[in-house]
């Protein structure tokens, strides 16, 4: 056990999931379009392939997002002949950019990048080595951080309390464990947490197809509810807090995360029902002052016209298909990193938590 271990957990019942697999040879994406009734590896066998497998959502989530970019970098190594780290940079410039802009709302995208930027520009002749090491070392960082997280939220809720959790925060959007649902699997294990229920996250049914079904795995029960029906129960005092995500964190508090968020969050404060943000310190970018300054990701209004690759909407109507929205750090409660828990966020206290 290390010290980003909750004692007396059991990691192999609540940690059984793994979305991304290097084989040394390629990168499998376990395809997340296809959940829950088909369990399918996609291979990726170039950067390219791994920049088209995030914009498709085959692989999803801000921190496995950002672990799956680091390995295409090293996929995009096998194209090019450098010899140093410096030189190497260079010609995988187009490569990193081309991964940057498949899903420009999430940070650790960047944040690995930059990563995978530091270590080839710090490298000599072993540079296809070190970058290598550097992929690893996100992933398993990563998963790391998840564990902290989960004892630290946790912590914040009371024995037998219900949550509400939206879209897919778990091992699939992670290296493992995930970050609110980290949270959700630590609090049920520690009889914090007495009723679990996830928002079906339309239009891609996140919480439908992904979450309920990460937590049958782990045999943690959970109801399923319409994303309308959220406010309700919450008005019913069934849940004392809600549990998400992040996608960007900025540093006045402000939060980005899958659309419908910004709504649960009003609806908790006027209900009195505390709300929790979960995600790694990656997910912080003090360089972006508030939710303004955030980039928001719209998506093809064809998502919107129907289910399950059945149309439901007749021919002819637009639409509007936003994939995130903020949420203001007024509107948080608690937002929790491996580095700590930050209540009431504000730019003093993210100062304080993650400098300038």
């Amino acid at each position: 056990m290390n010290d980003t271990d909750t004692p007396g957990f059991d990691y192999a019942r609540y940690d059984r999931i793994r979305p991304i697999r290097w084989t040394g040879e390629a990168l499998e994406l376990l395809d997340q379009r296809k959940l829950p009734f088909v369990v399918e590896y996609a291979t990726c066998r170039s950067s390219d392939e791994v920049a088209a497998a995030i914009h498709a959502l085959t692989v999803r989530g801000a921190p496995a997002i950002g672990i799956a970019a680091a390995w295409g970098v090293v996929l995009a190594a096998r194209g090019i002949e450098a010899g140093d780290g410096e030189e190497a940079a260079e010609k995988l410039e187009p490569a990193m950019q081309h991964l940057n802009a498949a899903r420009p709302t999430a940070v650790n995208l960047a944040w690995a990048l930059l990563r995978m930027r530091v270590t080839l520009k710090s490298s000599g002749a072993d540079w296809r080595a070190r970058l290598i090491q550097e992929a690893e070392a996100i992933a398993s960082e990563d998963l790391a951080a998840n564990r902290r997280m989960g004892s630290l939220g946790a912590a914040l809720i009371a024995p037998g309390s219900g949550v509400l959790t939206h879209c897919n925060t778990g091992s699939l959007a992670t290296a493992g464990f995930g970050t609110a649902l980290g949270v959700i699997r630590a609090g049920v294990a520690q009889d914090r947490i007495g009723k679990v229920y996830a928002g079906e996250t339309r239009p891609w049914l996140q919480g439908a197809r992904l979450t309920v079904w990460e937590l049958q795995q782990d045999d943690i029960a959970a109801t399923l509810i319409a994303d309308s029906a959220a406010a309700h129960l919450m008005k019913s005092g069934a849940v004392q807090w809600v549990v998400v995500g992040a996608d960007r964190i900025c540093a006045n508090g402000d939060t980005a995360n899958k659309i419908g968020t910004y709504q649960l969050a009003i609806a908790a404060r006027h209900h009195g029902v505390r709300f929790m943000v979960v995600a790694p310190s990656s997910t912080v970018d003090m360089a972006t002052p508030d939710g303004h300054a955030i980039e928001i990701e719209e998506r093809e209004s064809a998502e919107m016209f129907g289910i399950g690759g059945v149309r439901t909407v007749a021919e002819g109507i637009t639409a509007w298909n936003p994939v995130f929205d903020v949420t203001p750090a007024d509107l948080i409660d608690a937002i929790v990193t491996e580095k700590g828990v930050i209540e009431h966020p504000d730019p003093a206290r993210m100062r304080a938590a993650f400098g300038t």
